[in-house]
């Protein structure tokens, strides 16, 4: 048994754990050019819930996640192959606009639209949708920021940039924007990484929050984190999925020996 890491995730009930995958991946490649960075990849994303996703730098997290709303593509040479599938449809069966509005995603650096206030940020993508009554668009915005636990430090900066907030507001503010589109799946690369740990463990609240509402899929090199926050934990390496269990076991009794070289720090 590993006894390095003592942090335990949130209570699951297996039931949930095992439920049907709201997004899944079977056979996925993926990469750029020549390269190959994804390789045959198989994996499901449980509903409502959090599933975090480690591994050493360069194995393929991140390529992962953005294949899921495919935003992968939009990188010249990016090319992939399999199935990647919403609610079991394939999501190249879906407009990347609409995916985009159902596959919310947060990068690892707080990104605001910095030529728009507070209140412009959230709505843009109410907006790009067509939401246009202001009433709706007051709710929708302040809805979200409270979904994103920041309405009551920004209820009063509405107006002002949003750039001007502190780095972890900016990051719950991309969240808030992700929101206001009511996503199903919210996917989040390496959100915590330029944040300090008061501001990390702002956005670890809002995720165990959030998780009853919709899929969370995290990108993590904080393997604490992924145990403080998810219920099922994928371990990548080499491009490859090494194994995909619930995060406890994950972290006391993985089945495979690279995992626990990994998280005993043996390696990465």
């Amino acid at each position: 048994m590993i006894e390095s890491l003592k942090i335990m995730p949130p209570e699951t009930s297996t039931a949930r754990v095992a439920a049907l995958p709201a997004m899944e991946v079977r056979k996925l490649e993926a990469g750029y050019g020549a390269a190959k960075i994804l390789k045959g990849v198989t994996l499901g994303f449980a509903s409502k819930a959090v599933t975090a996703i480690i591994g050493p730098s360069g194995c393929g997290k991140s390529t992962l996640i953005r294949t899921l709303n495919r935003m992968h593509e939009q990188t010249p040479g990016a090319w992939s192959s399999g199935e990647i599938l919403l609610d079991a449809n394939p999501v190249h069966d879906i407009d990347p606009v609409l995916l985009r509005r159902r596959v919310g995603m947060v990068f690892q650096r707080p990104n605001p639209f910095p030529t728009m206030n507070v209140f412009q940020n959230v709505a843009a993508g109410l907006t790009l949708n067509g939401v246009g009554d202001r009433a709706t668009l007051d709710e929708k915005v302040e809805l979200s920021l409270r979904r994103a636990a920041l309405w009551d430090e920004v209820k009063d900066k509405l107006r002002g940039p949003g750039t001007g907030l502190s780095g972890g507001q900016q990051q719950r503010l991309c969240i808030a924007r992700a929101l206001a589109v009511e996503p199903e799946v919210l996917l989040l690369d390496e959100p915590c990484s330029a944040l300090d740990p008061i501001a990390t463990a702002r956005i670890e609240e809002l995720l165990l929050e959030l998780k009853s509402q919709l899929t969370i899929v995290i990108v993590t090199h904080n393997m604490q984190q992924a145990a403080r926050c998810s219920e099922r934990t994928a371990f990548m390496l080499m491009g490859e999925l090494v194994e995909c269990d619930v995060t406890s076991k994950i972290f006391t009794q993985p089945s495979d020996k690279r995992t626990e070289d990994y998280i005993t720090g043996r390696f990465g």
